[in-house]
């Protein structure tokens, strides 16, 4: 597998505090890969970054093919403004819009979408405001959309969190689909137990690297305890970091 992405001394944050610190490294097309760390260690800042969300003002994130792939960005499910009146199969449908535009229509790609929807097992919610969805049905609706974007880097912020088994397992298979399809993978997770039994490659993080290597190696106690002590020494009101020319 060649590199799809690679972090050059890398820093991300926000008015010139790092989230994110002088990261080194580079992810293999079709990885499936999970960032760990504790709160606030940086590892949304790291997808947003990947994404272009956030600008990094220290190193850089470089693009071996000249040009960043297709990317599929799920923010944290917090991020979502459930009372914006939109209903299940429109908010799906918006997954075509990297393809058709916001204005190309969507009557030719019924028949995916409907597919996608079922695929998630939303068969018959098309008509739903988003506001009444449970959790785990708005996860399902989101993954959808993700189903519709046929992207080659799929970026998920805490996907399973607060879910139900059953949503959970279906959710996972997807992502295992994804990785059969050599897609690449990143997610952001807690739960170490299913990092351990779905996911071979971790990137462990507290505003800097900490550990990235197979799975086992990372989720080690040494390695988790020196993330935790890195997030609890950090300094909050450190000085800003100067700017790069």
């Amino acid at each position: 597998m060649g590199t799809l992405v690679r972090f050059e001394d890398l820093t991300l944050g926000y008015d010139r505090h790092p989230a994110v610190h002088h990261l080194q490294g580079e992810i293999a097309d079709g990885s499936l890969m999970a960032i760990c760390g504790p709160n606030g260690a940086g590892k949304s800042t790291l997808l947003k970054g990947i994404a272009g969300v956030v600008a990094p003002f220290g190193g850089a994130i470089v693009w071996p093919a000249k040009k960043p792939p297709r990317i599929a960005y799920l923010p944290q499910s917090a991020d979502i403004d459930r009372s914006f009146p939109i209903n299940v199969l429109d908010m799906v449908a918006m997954g075509i819009w990297t393809r058709s535009g916001p204005f190309g229509g969507i009557g030719r790609a019924h028949r995916r979408i409907d597919a996608a929807i079922a695929a998630v097992g939303l068969a018959g919610f098309e008509t739903r405001q988003i506001g009444t969805l449970s959790g785990g049905q708005l996860q399902r609706m989101l993954f959808a959309r993700l189903l519709l974007q046929d992207a080659q880097l799929i970026l998920l912020d805490e996907p399973f969190t607060a879910l139900d088994a059953k949503t959970t397992t279906d959710l996972i298979d997807l992502v295992a689909r994804w990785h059969g399809e050599r897609r690449t993978v990143l997610a952001v997770l807690h739960d170490f137990d299913l990092v351990r039994r779905h996911f071979p490659e971790t990137l462990l993080i507290a505003r800097e690297k900490i550990a990235w290597d197979a799975t086992d190696r990372v989720l080690q106690p040494d390695n988790l305890q020196r993330a935790a002590a890195m997030i609890e020494a950090f300094a909050h009101h450190a000085p800003a970091c100067e700017r790069v020319a």
